[in-house]
Formats: C-alpha cells, sequence, structure tokens
C-alpha cells in the first residue's frame, strides 16, 4: 500500500469521524430535550456499540478475503444511510417506536464507523511494513515510525471527532435535527465521492493464506491481554463521560447545548492532541513493545487515582464543580497517552498478514467496552448519580491496571 493511498483513506476517515461526533451530540441533546431519560438515552446508543462489537470482529475477516476498500467504501456508504433514516422520524411518533426506529439508525452508524476505523488502523500497519522492506530495520527506529503513524491517526480521529460534536450542536441549535442530518448526509456523500475517484483498484488488506472464521478466536497471549485492558479502559471512560456527563452538565449546571456540546467538543479535541502528541510524551525507550507496556502500566495506575479522587468529590460534595472540571483535564490527558500506547501495542503485536483480523478482534473487545459503559453510564447516574458512576468507572480502571500487569513487558 502506497503512502498516498493512506492519506486518501485517512481524509475519508476524518469525514466520517466528523459527521459521527455530530451524529451523537444531535442524538443526544435532541432527545434529551424530548424528556428521555438517562436509560432511555443509553439505550439509543446500545445497538450502534453493539453493531460496532461484531463488525469489528467479522469486518476484520472480510478484509482479509476483499481488501480494505470494500470496508471503507461500505462505511461511508452505511453513515450516509443511517443519517437519511434517522432524518426520517417523524413527530407524532409514540415513545416505542421512536427508540425502535432511532436505535436501529444508530446500529447503521455503528456499523458504518467500525468499518471505515478498521480500514484505516489497519492501511497503518501496510504502509509501515512495506516502508520496512526498504529502509532501516532496526527495530527500535520501526517502533518509533509505527508508534508516531499510529498517535498521528488516532490523535486526528479523535481531535476531529471533538469538532463534530460542536458541529452537531451548532447544527442542531441554528437549523434543527432534521435539516441538521441532511447537511450531515450531503457533505459525507461528496467525501465519498472524491474517495472513489481518487482510490482505485486498492486491494491491500487481504490476507495472502485465506482465514477461516474459527481462527478469529486464536489470538495470541499478548493480543487477548491486550484485548481484554482495552475493554476495561474504554468501558470506564463510557460509564460516565457518554450519558452522565452531558445529563449532570444540563441538570446539575443548567448549561445550554452550546455550553454543553462546546465543552465535550473542547475535550474531544484536546485528547486527540494529547494522543497525536503521545510519542513526544512518552521517554524514546517506550517505543518497543515491552517498554511500551511498562509505560501503559504506569499510565493506567495514574488514571485510576484521577478517577477515584473525582469519585470521592462526587460522593461527598466536596469541590464538586472545580473537581470534576479540572479532573476532567487530566482525565483526558491520561487517558489519551494510554489510549495510544494500546493502539502501539496491538500492530507492535500483530503479524502484517493478519493485521486486519488481529485489529478487528482488538477493536471488538473497544466496542464491547464501549456497549457496556454506555450501559452503565445511564443505570449509574440513575441509581446515584454522577458519583456511582464514577465509582463504577473506578472499579473498571482497576481490572484494566491488573491485565496491563499480564502484557509481555521485555527487559
Amino acid at each position: 500500500m502506497k503512502p498516498r493511498d493512506l492519506g486518501i483513506v485517512t481524509v475519508a476517515y476524518w469525514g466520517l469521524t466528523i459527521t459521527d461526533g455530530a451524529l451523537r451530540m444531535l442524538v443526544l441533546l435532541h432527545f434529551h430535550t424530548l424528556g428521555f431519560t438517562p436509560v432511555q438515552l443509553a439505550l439509543l446508543f446500545l445497538l450502534y456499540e453493539l453493531c460496532g462489537m461484531f463488525t469489528n470482529f467479522l469486518g476484520g475477516w472480510i478484509a482479509t478475503r476483499t481488501g480494505l476498500r470494500t470496508t471503507l467504501f461500505g462505511g461511508l456508504g452505511l453513515q450516509i444511510v443511517a443519517m437519511i433514516m434517522l432524518s426520517g422520524l417523524g413527530e407524532g411518533w409514540g415513545g416505542a417506536l421512536a427508540v425502535v426506529w432511532v436505535m436501529s439508525s444508530q446500529a447503521l452508524s455503528g456499523v458504518a464507523k467500525d468499518l471505515t476505523k478498521l480500514s484505516a488502523k489497519s492501511s497503518v500497519k501496510l504502509v509501515k511494513t512495506h516502508a520496512s522492506t526498504v529502509s532501516d530495520a532496526d527495530a527500535d527506529a520501526e517502533g518509533r515510525q509505527l508508534f508516531r503513524w499510529v498517535a498521528w491517526l488516532t490523535g486526528s480521529k479523535n481531535a476531529l471527532k471533538g469538532l463534530g460534536f460542536f458541529i452537531g450542536a451548532a447544527l442542531l441549535q441554528w437549523l434543527g435535527f432534521q435539516p441538521a442530518l441532511w447537511v450531515l448526509a450531503f457533505a459525507l456523500a461528496l467525501v465519498l465521492l472524491s474517495t472513489g475517484l481518487l482510490l482505485r483498484g486498492l486491494e491491500a488488506g487481504r490476507s495472502t493464506e485465506k482465514v477461516k472464521v474459527r481462527q478469529l478466536f486464536s489470538k495470541t497471549h499478548a493480543i487477548n491481554q491486550l484485548s481484554a485492558a482495552r475493554f476495561f479502559l474504554f468501558a470506564a471512560r463510557d460509564i460516565w463521560f457518554v450519558v452522565a456527563l452531558p445529563v449532570f452538565f444540563t441538570e446539575r449546571l443548567g448549561w445550554d447545548f452550546w455550553q454543553t456540546g462546546g465543552f465535550l467538543a473542547l475535550w474531544v479535541v484536546g485528547y486527540g492532541v494529547v494522543q497525536a502528541a503521545a510519542p513526544r510524551v512518552v521517554k524514546k525507550s517506550d517505543n518497543t513493545a515491552g517498554a511500551a507496556a511498562r509505560s501503559g502500566l504506569v499510565w493506567a495506575a495514574v488514571l485510576l487515582l484521577v478517577c477515584l479522587v473525582m469519585a470521592a468529590s462526587a460522593q461527598w460534595n466536596v469541590g464538586l464543580v472545580p473537581v470534576v472540571l479540572g479532573g476532567l483535564a487530566v482525565f483526558g490527558v491520561v487517558f489519551a497517552l494510554n489510549s495510544s500506547i494500546h493502539s502501539y501495542l496491538i500492530l507492535a503485536y500483530s503479524d502484517a498478514d493478519r493485521v486486519t483480523a488481529d485489529v478487528g478482534f482488538y477493536y471488538t473487545a473497544n466496542a464491547a467496552g464501549r456497549l457496556v459503559g454506555t450501559l452503565f453510564s445511564g443505570l449509574t447516574y440513575l441509581g446515584g448519580g454522577l458519583a456511582y458512576a464514577l465509582w463504577a468507572s473506578a472499579a473498571a480502571l482497576l481490572v484494566c491496571l491488573l491485565l496491563t500487569t499480564r502484557l509481555p513487558m521485555g527487559k
């Protein structure tokens, strides 16, 4: 795969990422104003995460047989269909029918997002493998290069997702729910058309061997442990971030669309910037798999400590607002470093000929963690407010820390 192709795939991934963030904010804020409870809001996103989980698992296998072109174009097309479908929601529809319709459209969006993400993340490994055959084969140099590319792609994606949050809130405020969806669908259609014209004949990602479905469950110990740690890392974030935090801002602090969407957008943008800068933040010696795993262990412990401080503040109402807002900033930085290290490790642990299947398995765990986190975000907030959500997040981070100790640490 050529660097030019990676650039085209990356821009397409950016386009979907912006619309995905905007769609998330549109749905969350619009249905909150219609009186949906935190649990109902969580239910709206359950199929999104569930379908994303299965998409990652089977999408990697599909890519090994058909190439990344199929998964990339399929993802972009499904996102357009999902937004058009959601725009057809009738104002007079009953609560149950509306929930089913939104959940179904979100299911398509979940498939779309993870097909596109799988294509972009796997492309990095394929370009890196090609480059390493014609340049210095030193393992440490290759590790630094791979870490930089993965961090940049992941960080830019999350920064643009934050921009999407802001765009979604702004479009909802200016245009309303349905027109906002039409604008987003049209913009992504232009991205799909441009990508189709520029990216011709891309068959990268096919395996030279036919990977059977049962082989998708056969992973190395390192990949299994990393995927399990990833599950609990993202469950910990989404338990308090997906539903509990936005509802806390609107209910407890009285923030409007602009304030809630704008703040969450800035947080995600900052989180993405830190991810992109992760190779500069961690030591150069951490750009090998063993050293990166040790670094991940340290950052996981720090993240747990930050979450415990915020949970205690929320539980006993001690400096709640400044602690939560300040804790959000610190949490975002440390979480971004953890996430970047994980994203580097999965490619470092994967074989180039099976990278799409291995990355798909890893992001299946990622999506499963988001699914569980989304559900518990609504349940814990309904049961005990932000404090319960943060305590549950801390419990998930503790398990993540324990799993990280089982990664190969090297010398």
